[in-house]
């Protein structure tokens, strides 16, 4: 795994940050496991997303954690717009 340049245990701790501020910031109630979940898939999806248009928010473990912030935000609001709770 090479996203932004970080190597698989700083994804797992930088993904569970990520995903903790992204629970706190959406108001959700989340595990920790969860957290590291959405916080790394997040980053995958929105790194997915700037790649298809042509941009990126850097490279290194700060690019990676601002990265699955948002994209953790956006799985978080993506579900609750499935569920009904948007």
């Amino acid at each position: 795994m090479d996203i932004n340049g970080v190597g698989w245990l700083t994804a797992i701790i930088v993904g569970g940050l990520a995903g903790w501020i992204a629970e706190k910031a959406m108001r959700s109630d989340m595990g920790l496991l969860m957290n590291i979940i959405l916080g790394i898939v997040g980053a995958v999806v929105l790194n997915a997303i700037l790649a298809a248009l042509d941009t990126s928010l850097g490279v290194g473990w700060v690019a990676f954690l601002i990265t699955g912030i948002l994209g953790a935000c956006l799985l978080i609001f993506l579900a609750r717009l499935v569920r009904g709770r948007g």
